[in-house]
C-alpha cells in the first residue's frame, strides 16, 4: 500500500504566511513544532526591542522565517513529486 498523495505546497503562500505572522508558514507546510519555535523566538525578540537588541534580532527572524518556509515548502514539493512519480501505477 503506498503512501497518501500530499498536496503540494505553495511556497509563495508559506512566505507571505511567515511575513504576517513568522512561523505561520512552518505550520502551513506541515512543520507544526518548528512554526511553534518560530513564533516563540520572535516573541521573546519583542520583548528584546526594550534593550535595543531586539531591534537587530526580530528582522532577522522574520527574514529568515519567510525564506525558511519557502525553501521548505519547495523542497517538500519535490519529495512530493519524486514520490509520485515511482509509484507503481494500480
Amino acid at each position: 500500500m503506498s503512501p497518501p498523495v500530499q498536496p503540494l505546497k505553495n511556497a509563495g503562500l508559506a512566505a507571505v504566511l511567515s511575513a504576517l505572522w513568522c512561523g505561520l508558514g512552518q505550520i502551513y507546510n506541515g512543520q507544526i513544532g518548528k512554526g511553534l519555535l518560530f513564533m516563540f523566538i520572535q516573541f521573546i525578540n519583542a520583548l528584546l526591542c526594550f534593550v535595543i537588541i531586539g531591534f537587530i534580532t526580530y528582522p532577522i527572524m522574520w527574514i529568515w522565517g519567510m525564506v525558511d518556509a519557502y525553501k521548505q515548502a519547495e523542497e517538500l514539493n519535490q519529495q512530493q513529486t519524486t514520490i509520485t512519480q515511482h509509484q507503481p501505477e494500480a
